[in-house]
């Protein structure tokens, strides 16, 4: 009767939380007990949840059965589907408190926050640099190991940050960025203007 009646009756003796059903509770507990009884039975990971290893079987079997109504691409999750759909409707429900901007999904806005906070969670285990983002820390990373992933489609030389590969790039689309100020000169690199503006001040 309680279940129909509104009252929650069931009491996580943990934290306290109530649940109108039985049912509700025990699936509550697992957060507290990292009891995982569901298992994938493809790759052997383990859920605690029936419902969230049915979303993960579709890794497998790449089924995709959301679909967006504006762009028709398809998605595994109902929330996938939900915030991909921001993209076209522009919606963006979360808001910065301090400078009031705003953003269409949560991770965004969290990014976002180091700005204001100064906070640099991310650190790198070999020169103690620290840095707001993770992707800012995997490129840092290349700095230690030499790895060179940006390549040079036209002639192959490599380079271990993206920019350096951009500035290349203009000695072969000869698209020109840097202007000398004096005599108008062009150059492709800040390097090379900065080169040639010590020309002028020896005049």
């Amino acid at each position: 009767m309680c279940v129909f009646s509104g009252d929650k009756p069931y009491k996580c003796l943990v934290c306290e939380v109530s649940f109108r059903r039985m049912t509700d509770l025990r699936k509550h507990t697992r957060i507290h007990t990292g009891e995982k009884p569901y298992s994938c039975t493809i790759c052997g990971k383990s859920f605690a949840r029936s419902g969230t290893l049915n979303t993960h079987k579709r890794v497998h079997t790449r089924e995709r059965p959301y679909k967006c109504i504006y762009c028709e691409k398809s998605f595994r999750t109902t929330e996938a589907v939900s915030l991909h759909s921001r993209v076209h409707t522009g919606e963006q429900p979360y808001k910065c408190e301090i400078c009031e901007k705003v953003f269409s999904q949560r991770p965004s806005l969290n990014r976002h926050m180091v700005i204001h906070t100064g906070e640099k969670p991310f650190k790198c285990k070999l020169c103690d640099q620290s840095f707001t983002q993770s992707q800012s820390l995997t490129r840092h990373a290349l700095v230690h190991t030499g790895e060179k992933l940006n390549k040079c489609d036209l002639c192959g030389k490599s380079y271990s940050q993206k920019i350096a590969l951009q500035q290349h790039m203009r000695t072969h689309t000869g698209q020109v960025s840097h202007l000398c100020h004096i005599c108008g000169k062009p150059f492709t690199q800040s390097s090379s203007l900065s080169s040639h503006l010590a020309t002028h001040t020896k005049e």
